[in-house]
């Protein structure tokens, strides 16, 4: 995909619009449906560039030590990068496990992240978060800057106000 093809796919989408379908395997090849969470629970995306990373070897242990405040806003947080199975995998076990999924977007290489405005033209995901709510709705965007941590307290917030 040359950088035109890339930039006319990559469109954010926007707070109030219908959250973009998947269906990614996780870091036990296990598939999640985002629609299948449609009326039991808000989603949490947290895009990522990569695992093994800096940055996000800090925020991916965050949501793993908040998931029990996602919980109570009856949320759920998924992980996605462009890395395989096998590395999500890998880089889980590094955290002693995770109590949350790590999506796959390795095949087709970051279609997911395309959909979500995420894909840069080197082939890795922006950090971006997006909350959507029990009906598919996008209520949060935040595409952080790839350099920084992102503080799990204004997700938390947002999710409060849709309970």
């Amino acid at each position: 995909m040359n950088n035109e093809t890339l930039k006319k796919n990559s469109v954010v989408p926007s707070v109030g619009d219908t959250a973009p379908d998947f269906t990614l395997p996780d870091q036990n090849g296990d598939p999640f449906t985002l629609s299948s969470f449609r009326g039991k629970y808000n989603v949490v995306l947290a895009f990522y560039p990569g695992d093994f990373t800096p940055v996000c070897s800090v925020q991916i242990p965050n949501y793993k030590k908040d998931m029990d405040k996602f919980a109570r806003q009856d949320a759920v947080v998924m992980g996605i990068s462009v890395d395989s199975i096998d590395c999500h995998k890998a880089w889980s076990k590094t955290f002693g496990g995770l109590n949350f999924p790590l999506l796959s977007d390795y095949y087709p290489h970051g279609e997911v992240a395309r959909k979500y405005g995420l894909l840069t033209e080197y082939g890795y995901a922006k950090r971006g978060i997006f909350v959507i709510d029990k009906s598919g709705i996008i209520r949060y965007v935040d595409i952080h800057d790839i350099a920084k941590v992102p503080d799990n307290s204004e997700v938390l917030e947002v999710l409060a106000q849709l309970n």
